[in-house]
């Protein structure tokens, strides 16, 4: 099976793949996956009522990157967040140094970095960190 672009049909085995655990048992793999919708939660509710939870955000996306490699987790966030959060993540995945310059294969497109706009408000939160 190609990953080249991920959809709805590929996701769950492209991450299975990637991830980077020995020795995990199935419970430890779900729970990681979760941390998906966890981010979603934070960055609606940030879109939604402005409330910003900055230090679990960047709990769940170290740990995301460390279980998954920085490629194939940039790759799982883009498709797994709405486009309205690429904004804010794009922010956040530059703080943790990240961000490439091109993300492949999102639903049938490749992102450009350069294409999504940093947060500002956001930016100006993790500068004091």
């Amino acid at each position: 099976m190609s990953f080249d672009d991920l959809t709805n049909d590929n996701i769950l085995l492209y991450s299975a793949k990637a991830y980077d655990k020995p020795n995990c048992i199935m419970s430890e793999f779900k729970e990681d996956m979760k941390r998906f919708n966890y981010l979603k939660r934070l960055f609606k509710r940030y879109r939604k009522v402005g409330e910003l939870r900055e230090q679990l955000v960047l709990n769940h996306l170290v740990v995301i990157c460390n279980v998954f490699g920085p490629e194939v987790a940039t790759r799982l966030l883009f498709f797994k967040m709405s486009k309205d959060d690429y904004s804010a993540l794009k922010t956040y995945l530059l703080f943790l140094s990240c961000m490439p310059e091109k993300v492949r294969g999102i639903k049938g497109h490749d992102l450009i970095s350069s294409e999504i706009p940093v947060d500002m408000t956001i930016a100006e939160i993790l500068r004091t960190k």
